[in-house]
């Protein structure tokens, strides 16, 4: 589920003397410690609520003294949380909040411009993710991934998981194209299934090709597309 891990990220400008920390992740001392070992965190942020992104969070915030910033209220410690279009000047970095529901409602992307975007797990840096139905949806993702593939050109993606990648845009768009030829896949599935199959069976016959441990995390996409087609979100 987490390919390599959950990456935390460490961003600051070249003359400054304390980091912005995005996800600190899962209860691990051991990395916490690590994290905070860079040197003085002026502020953490969260991209959402994902226990592998979020569970240590607050015993880190609590570690380095640093304010903790989500759109989940749950997860704000010590400062405001956070809404689309928010700018944050900190670490001599200044980051935009993109507000990008879908893989979870609270899903945001953190962009600085003209260079980067830390985008959780709306874009993986290898494969796709998940729609995490039911608090995901899969309307809201199609568009967030629109307003991702309209960054610049060679905005590069600082992933949740998986390495680098060199340009959103292209990301974002293959994504879609992906996202689109699965729901197709989906609709059929249901037609050759007689219109009102489980979830698990389109898993079976949309997923065939699919490592077999990998079936639990298709079938929230898969709540999520049988929703879609249904609803239209």
């Amino acid at each position: 589920m987490t390919l390599d891990g959950t990456n935390t990220w460490l961003l600051k400008a070249p003359d400054a003397s304390s980091y912005v920390v995005i996800d600190p992740g899962p209860l691990d001392e051991a990395h916490l410690k690590r994290i905070a070992s860079f040197g003085p965190i002026a502020e953490i942020l969260l991209t959402h609520g994902h226990p592998d992104h979020s569970e240590g969070a607050r015993e880190f915030a609590e570690l380095v003294n640093a304010p903790m910033r989500a759109l989940d209220p749950t997860f704000t410690y010590g400062s405001e949380g956070l809404v689309d279009g928010d700018v944050i000047t900190s670490a001599g970095l200044e980051l935009r909040v993109l507000g990008t529901p879908g893989h979870t409602s609270d899903s945001l992307c953190f962009v600085i411009d003209g260079e980067a975007v830390l985008t959780g797990d709306t874009v993986l840096g290898r494969g796709t993710t998940i729609v995490a139905h039911p608090d995901g949806k899969l309307g809201d993702y199609f568009e967030s991934l629109k307003l991702l593939a309209e960054l610049p050109e060679n905005t590069a993606v600082l992933p949740g998981h998986g390495p680098e990648l060199a340009d959103a845009g292209e990301a974002a768009r293959m994504y879609l194209a992906h996202r689109t030829q699965r729901l197709e896949q989906v609709r059929r599935a249901v037609e050759s299934l007689g219109g009102s199959p489980t979830p698990r069976q389109v898993v079976e016959v949309v997923y065939a090709d699919v490592d077999r441990v990998l079936w639990p995390a298709a079938e929230w996409s898969v709540r999520a597309q049988l929703e879609y087609l249904r609803t239209g979100h």
